[in-house]
């Protein structure tokens, strides 16, 4: 195969916001590394390309290519607003493609003949259309959470006429409610906005492309779901997990997190991170630290730069022996260490795969996008964890929560389905598992372009 690449030249289009770029990228790395004649051009913005490049650790035939992020000059304050920097990304993504297209091809030598784009970036199939060459899309949220961009229309019209019901009439979906919906693909008529919008157009285009990648594992969806999509697409493909470093690298553990996890005793630590888009509100920073400073279990909280203001005065000093308050913490490895008993999660696509890997139970509380769907099957179709009621965190409630988890048969139980889950991923990324052969079929798809 490794002939076959030697004038191939794949351009790579990221959703630059939230978690997206970073399991593309690590699908272009793996790409890369398993096919080092080919060219691969990151084509992002500068903020996106910075978190990637450079590395020590990425090979020669990946070069990133920086266009615009589409904020006008003089109004970086509009920044700082997160729909509105996407709304103006995407007005100007087409022409943005093309010039990150004609950078690439001036500085390789060699004409794209292949595009790998983030599926959110839809009208990257328009673009590949104008210069005929294939288009794979990439898949970053939790899998299932695809079927709602194809029945939109049947969903909108199910919640106008019944309200917070359950999605029976769509495969695979029967325990998703209308409440678990990404809000804005419920957005209609002139509140839309260009990322709504795009959203909606996804559906649209993806049957057409030559393959749509998962990041996800397969044996972790439900069949009915997996035989409707395939239905609809061309050729799909689930290559995982994207979400962890495919490099060796030893964890940088500044805060001395791990040393801290090897004095606790087995599955007795609560772990809470919520990532970096979305902070908790300081309502429920202070409902959160009284339930974790009443229920005596030692924590670990990541993250909480920006909202420290926010805990009960001497929460700090209070719960020093109990807990350990970090603004970073290696958490694949967090969720992969013994001590660790239960995730408190927005319940992000990247922090899911990562607590299933670890064969960890979960506490959820999303936020947005498809959060709240990856909420509910963790609750309600693969039973590893729960949903906080409301989605939103109350001492009474996060408190029966951690009872629920860990002390009780049913918590017991999320255990036990969880490290099922943990050793059926482990064994699809096997070289013989289905994962590596879905991998190897997008490398042939790439090669054959």
């Amino acid at each position: 195969m490794s002939n076959s690449m030697e004038h191939k030249h794949v351009a790579v289009f990221p959703f630059p916001f939230g978690t997206h770029s970073l399991p593309l990228f690590n699908l272009v790395l793996k790409l890369a590394q398993a096919s080092p004649n080919c060219s691969f051009s990151f084509i992002s913005t500068e903020k996106s390309n910075s978190s990637h490049f450079p590395k020590p650790y990425i090979p020669d035939n990946i070069k990133p290519y920086t266009i615009s992020d589409g904020i006008p000059s003089g109004h970086e304050a509009l920044a700082n607003h997160p729909i509105e920097k996407v709304n103006l990304f995407l007005q100007t993504g087409p022409q943005n493609l093309h010039k990150g297209i004609k950078m690439a091809q001036a500085y390789t030598k060699k004409r794209v003949t292949c595009i790998i784009a983030d599926a959110f970036l839809s009208y990257s199939f328009f673009v590949s259309q104008t210069i005929n060459v294939p288009w794979i899309a990439f898949w970053p949220p939790i899998s299932c959470s695809l079927s709602v961009y194809f029945y939109i229309d049947l969903i909108l019209e199910i919640a106008h006429r019944a309200g917070n019901v359950t999605l029976d009439s769509v495969p695979g979906m029967s325990k998703i409610r209308i409440e678990d919906m990404p809000q804005d693909l419920l957005i209609s008529g002139r509140k839309q906005t260009v990322f709504s919008r795009t959203l909606i157009s996804v559906g649209k285009v993806l049957p057409q492309a030559k393959a749509v990648v998962m990041n996800f594992f397969e044996e972790l969806d439900p069949p009915l779901f997996i035989q409707d999509m395939r239905s609809k697409l061309r050729s799909l493909l689930y290559v995982a997990p994207l979400s962890t470093p495919l490099w060796p690298t030893s964890p940088t553990d500044s805060s001395g997190c791990l040393p801290w996890l090897d004095t606790m005793r087995s599955k007795s630590v609560i772990y809470l991170c919520f990532g970096t888009v979305v902070g908790l509100p300081p309502q429920e920073v202070e409902e959160l630290a009284g339930a974790l400073e009443e229920s005596n279990i030692p924590f670990l909280w990541s993250r909480l730069e920006g909202v420290v203001g926010a805990l009960p005065n001497g929460f700090v000093e209070r719960t020093k022996m109990l807990g350990k308050i970090v603004s970073w913490a290696p958490q694949v490895q967090v969720l992969a260490h013994d001590s660790v008993g239960v995730f408190v999660s927005n319940c992000g696509a990247s922090s899911l795969m990562e607590s299933v890997y670890g064969g960890v139970p979960m506490i959820c509380r999303p936020f947005f996008g498809d959060q709240g769907i990856a909420a509910r099957v963790v609750e309600d179709v693969w039973e590893i964890g729960v949903g906080m009621e409301g989605k939103v965190f109350t001492k009474k409630g996060f408190l029966e929560s951690l009872n629920l988890i860990m002390g009780t048969e049913k918590g017991k139980k999320f255990r036990e389905n969880a490290l099922k889950m943990k050793r059926a991923v482990q064994d699809a990324a096997r070289p013989e598992g289905k994962s590596t052969q879905d991998f190897n079929t997008l490398l042939e798809i790439v090669s054959t372009s």
